[in-house]
């Protein structure tokens, strides 16, 4: 067996969804899968032995961040990531582009490559294809993301074009740069909500025969139509046996709906963001730790949930931490909506597994009550002009 492969050990007879296996140098992960954002060589808050026992197999740290500080030459003498971060699961690192694309008017596109200035001290820096490829194999990561331009939404059809076809020139470059048989590389499909675009980067990227492919510049703000839409046109293009990680989306509804169309991984900042603003994720939506109601409520955060933070501490309890502005309840949330995002998709897992996972499917979504549309727009919104993503 190579140092990364993947095996689909069930497929969804009524969808596209499927369960899987990925092996990787560091261990397996069954898929679908959640991916915690660690951005910093960090899921903020919590320790590596609290995210295994919360239910984590892989983590994601960020490129572009770890490349301003410390460097990649400083993880690189310290053992490379995982011995840094003091993780010894797979991990995959995103190339920064779409916090590099997020500076806005602090970077210049070329064909060579983005320019930009650091967010911490100004600083001028050069990211090219090459350069991304050759940090991310100085980190050491498993899986690994070559460099992309990320779209806004809305932009017109020309700016997207011109986008999806510089990345996929770039994917080329980034394919040729990269010797590390111990990663995986993974293609990245672009092309906003435009179809044809979507089409043709899905297409050439399976010619190029990447071990695994990712579809990018979704969840920016667009309509959770025209994301299903975008999944259902490239997703059929895209190699059966390689797996398929959806970048950036992480709400519940959003896994079903993804898994349905047959991604295999999802990573997002969602859980943890708002774990620090006291909202904890539930069967039925989300709950605002900081409401009033729960001043003198003795249960925990949900009942049945096996979590740490539900198997010893009550809502009054988490509240009162919050309201006294106390760092142990942004971990004791943190680690709630963790556990409950890895369980989940156990959950989705189990039942494709058994046949059952449209019925799983119709009765989370009969009560689960997403957030507003335009509540969701602008969380996207601040995730794009967030420098400190996680």
């Amino acid at each position: 067996m190579t140092a990364f492969s993947f095996e689909i050990v069930a497929e969804d007879a009524h969808s596209a969804a499927r369960a899987g296996l990925l092996h990787t140098p560091h261990g397996d992960v069954p898929t679908p899968v959640f991916i915690p954002v660690g951005t910093q060589a960090t899921v903020k808050t919590v320790s590596p032995d609290e995210l295994r026992q919360a239910g984590a197999t892989i983590v994601l740290a960020n490129t572009y961040h770890l490349y301003l500080r410390p460097g990649p030459d400083v993880v690189a003498e310290l053992g490379g990531l995982h011995r840094f971060m003091g993780w010894d699961g797979p991990i995959l690192t995103d190339s920064g582009g779409f916090q590099v694309f997020s500076l806005a008017a602090n970077r210049q596109v070329s064909e060579e490559g983005v320019t930009f200035r650091s967010h911490i001290d100004g600083s001028l820096h050069l990211f090219t294809p090459e350069r991304v490829i050759e940090a991310q194999e100085k980190l050491g990561a498993d899986i690994v993301m070559p460099l992309d331009e990320c779209t806004p939404y809305p932009c017109s059809y020309e700016e997207a074009r011109e986008a999806h076809r510089r990345t996929l020139r770039w994917a080329e470059r980034s394919r040729k740069a990269h010797c590390r048989p111990d990663q995986a590389l993974f293609g990245i499909v672009q092309g906003s909500v435009y179809p044809d675009l979507r089409r043709e980067s899905a297409e050439t990227l399976a010619g190029m025969d990447f071990p695994g492919y990712a579809i990018g510049g979704l969840s920016v703000g667009e309509p959770k139509e025209a994301m299903h839409a975008m999944l259902e046109v490239c997703v059929p293009l895209l190699p059966r046996e390689k797996p398929r990680h959806l970048l950036g989306v992480g709400s519940p509804e959003d896994f079903f709906e993804g898994v349905a169309r047959g991604m295999d991984m999802f990573d997002c900042v969602l859980a943890t963001r708002i774990a620090r603003h006291g909202a904890l994720l539930v069967r039925e939506g989300r709950l605002n730790i900081h409401n009033a109601a729960y001043a003198r409520d003795p249960r925990p955060i949900e009942e049945g949930c096996a979590c740490y933070t539900c198997r010893h501490f009550s809502r009054a309890y988490l509240r009162h931490l919050f309201q006294s502005q106390e760092t142990l309840g942004l971990r004791l949330a943190t680690l709630h909506n963790l556990h409950f995002l890895f369980h989940l998709l156990a959950d989705i897992r189990r039942s494709i597994l058994d046949g059952t996972f449209l019925t799983l499917k119709e009765e989370f979504l009969a009560t689960f009550r997403p957030i507003p549309e335009e509540v969701r727009r602008n969380e996207a919104a601040r995730r794009r002009l967030a420098r400190s993503p996680s």
